[in-house]
């Protein structure tokens, strides 16, 4: 338990990952809070607004090429528009921090989760919509009322896959949140310890992990369990989303 609950102590050799796992967890709420809304806002346009043209197809395309990219290069674009140029835009300062960071990893996951959300609302029957607009409802009302609900389970399975990579990764916070060391901060404007990050300077640091190879399988380990409570949390609430949705 003293693994999970104190600080690190002698530059990582002893004491616990606290602030580690706290500062996962900080970055995974502020990615979902910055990619999910617009996330699925852009997959509600791009199914049930945008028109068939040109640009439409540019941008379907922009989405498939952007999942595709290696992370390193999300990485390498955080550090370049959000720390050296839109957060000091704001008056924030030019240097890796939380709020980077969560941007950074947004974007990352933005394209798996437009994508998702287009599935799913394609999959929703046409006989449900049909349904609605004759006995009356306006074609906004049924998307809000019949066919988001409906999609909605599909939508979080996406979630659930983007918020499990954004976790898992290094690349995209090595240069733009990430800290070897120190304490946790509340502070969206200061670098934070992550898991992913502390592993890696574990792995390729000056003979840490050969004299502290538990605290780096430990680290590992929890972040495997910490992506896995993750998922479990979220496919319960999908699974609940889907019972409420089926009347039982």
């Amino acid at each position: 338990w003293e693994f999970l609950s104190q600080s690190p102590s002698q530059a990582g050799k002893a004491g616990g990952i606290l602030p580690a796992i706290l500062g996962t967890i900080y970055l995974m709420i502020g990615t979902i809070i910055f990619a999910l809304p617009l996330g699925i806002l852009a997959g509600i346009y791009l199914t049930e607004y945008a028109r068939d043209n040109w640009l439409t197809k540019i941008i379907n395309l922009a989405i498939v090429n952007l999942a595709g990219v290696p992370s390193i290069v999300f990485g390498l674009f955080g550090l370049a528009f959000f720390v050296l140029f839109l957060i000091p835009l704001f008056g924030g300062p030019s240097k890796a921090c939380v709020l980077a960071g969560g941007l950074t990893l947004a974007v990352l996951i933005l394209p798996i989760i437009i994508r998702a959300s287009e599935e799913a609302i394609k999959s929703v029957p046409r006989s449900y919509k049909e349904a609605s607009l004759a006995l009356g409802a306006g074609g906004a009302r049924t998307f809000v009322t019949v066919t988001f609900p409906a999609a909605l389970p599909g939508i979080l399975t996406g979630v659930i896959l983007a918020l499990s990579r954004a976790a898992g990764e290094t690349a995209p916070i090595l240069f733009t949140a990430a800290a070897a060391s120190g304490t946790w901060t509340t502070s969206l404007l200061r670098e934070t310890p992550a898991l992913t990050y502390s592993a890696y300077v574990f792995a390729t640091g000056d003979n840490l992990a050969a004299k502290a190879p538990h605290n780096q399988y430990g680290m590992i380990m929890t972040l495997i369990l910490l992506v896995l409570i993750m998922n479990i949390g979220a496919i319960a609430l999908r699974g609940r989303i889907a019972r409420k949705l089926a009347g039982r």
